[in-house]
């Protein structure tokens, strides 16, 4: 029975070319986000490439959901793989430190902490007695580096990225890899840069002026294969100069930023 991955915030962006990527290697894909529309069009262009694909649209800020949802994909396709956990779209912003109140870290804390923990849950016992698996999950780069004004989903992603270090550690002799992938770009035909192109200037910060690096999704996609594949760190970094260094400054004017 060939591979399956789920991929939690399957969007016309990063969770596209994830899906089209290890589809390429064989994997059914299981497709999961909010709008079912945009969902089935997905599932649809990949049936059309040769890719075995199925919709689940589900709300991922909703972590008591997760078993149900684990459950359809499973009754589905009849086993789980690999999750790429992913669910950053347009309408995430950032917010001042100063201005940072516990109702928006609850928010950001459903989505980016929460559900991916239950989701760990759902699909670990069955990766650990299968001796295989991989739980991959993207963050942004202020989940790593704080960077003052643009606040919000990074303590939480940094709490969710703390939780995968230990994660990779405890299941190393498992045969079950976990890694993240923190990206510090803006991401092509993704919501967010939809949003961007709309002029949405919460979505994009001009903090750091006309700087701004900018990443086409397959070339993220090949970071997610060449992580699966080598299971040989824990975390990757887009640009690769930008990997999190400890002592290192927060930022720089030259720089960009992600969630």
């Amino acid at each position: 029975m060939s591979k399956v991955i789920a991929v939690f915030g399957a969007g016309t962006g990063l969770g596209a070319s994830v899906a089209r990527r290890f589809g390429r290697e064989g994997f059914r894909v299981a497709l999961v986000a909010r709008r079912k529309d945009r969902l089935d069009a997905l599932a649809a262009q990949l049936g059309g490439e040769g890719i075995e694909a199925a919709a689940f649209p589900a709300d991922l800020s909703d972590p008591a959901g997760v078993p149900a949802l684990v459950g359809a994909i499973r009754e589905r396709f009849g086993r789980i793989d690999v999750v790429e956990y992913a669910p950053i779209g347009g309408d995430v912003s950032f917010t001042p430190a100063s201005r940072l109140d516990a109702a928006t870290l609850e928010k950001f804390s459903r989505l980016l902490l929460l559900t991916p923990v239950e989701v760990a849950r759902a699909v670990l016992p069955e990766m650990t007695e299968r001796g295989d698996g991989a739980y991959l999950m993207t963050t942004g780069y202020t989940a790593a580096q704080p960077v003052p004004h643009l606040s919000g989903p990074g303590p939480v992603m940094s709490a969710a990225r703390n939780w995968l270090y230990s994660l990779n550690g405890e299941l190393a002799d498992s045969g079950v890899y976990v890694g993240t992938l923190t990206v510090a770009a803006l991401i092509l035909n993704s919501e967010t840069a939809e949003a961007a192109a709309a002029g949405a200037d919460a979505a994009v910060p001009d903090t750091f002026g006309t700087e701004f690096p900018v990443v086409h999704p397959d070339e993220l996609a090949e970071h997610y294969w060449d992580m699966y594949t080598k299971r040989d760190r824990v975390e990757q970094a887009h640009p690769v100069e930008l990997t999190p260094q400890a002592g290192a400054p927060a930022w720089s004017p030259q720089g960009g930023i992600g969630a």
